[in-house]
């Protein structure tokens, strides 16, 4: 089983891209997949939590995640230990940000940095991050393919900016690698 733990902020996109990801698992990818959202007060720019489960065979634990494979930050003021904690040892942790080095110096697991927030402004005009950290994910992990999440996004946005998203999705994951 694949897990996915997504850090953000609401208004951010959080849970839209955990059910992109579980939509292009599951629906266009053929295999099992579950996205919830975990979150306190609903209010825009409070931390919230999305999480992705992605396997072969049905998923019968509806818990909230104890090791991530993979951990996404889309805004890096949310760092500390709720990011760092219940890592895997191989675990990668994707994170929106302009300078990696700090971050790195923080923990031994690889982390993967990007931009994402300048992305979003250049091709969406807004900092919405989540299509540009689906990318990252997608293109430092394969554990979908493309042109599934691709299918996600035209399918759940209205066609005004699936395009926008789609584009943006595409150049984040063709810029990004896995760990090495």
């Amino acid at each position: 089983m694949i897990e996915v733990r997504w850090h953000g902020r609401g208004g951010q996109g959080s849970f839209t891209v955990a059910r992109l990801l579980g939509l292009a698992a599951s629906v266009y990818g053929g295999k099992y997949a579950q996205a919830f959202p975990s979150f306190g007060p609903e209010r825009r720019g409070a931390p919230v939590l999305g999480f992705t489960r992605i396997d072969d065979v049905k998923i019968g634990d509806r818990s909230e995640l104890d090791g991530c494979d993979y951990v996404v930050v889309l805004d890096e003021t949310l760092w500390g230990n709720d990011v760092l904690s219940g890592l895997k040892d191989d675990s990668i942790v994707i994170i929106n940000t302009k300078d990696e080095t700090k971050y790195k110096s923080e923990t031994s697991h690889c982390i993967i940095a990007i931009d994402a927030t300048q992305l979003a402004l250049d091709y969406l005009g807004i900092p919405i991050t989540n299509t540009a950290m689906l990318g990252a994910l997608v293109g430092a992990s394969k554990i979908v393919d493309p042109a599934h999440c691709i299918d996600a996004i035209r399918a759940s946005m209205a066609p005004k900016i699936a395009q926008k998203n789609v584009d943006l999705f595409n150049h984040v994951y063709g810029e990004v690698n896995s760990c090495e």
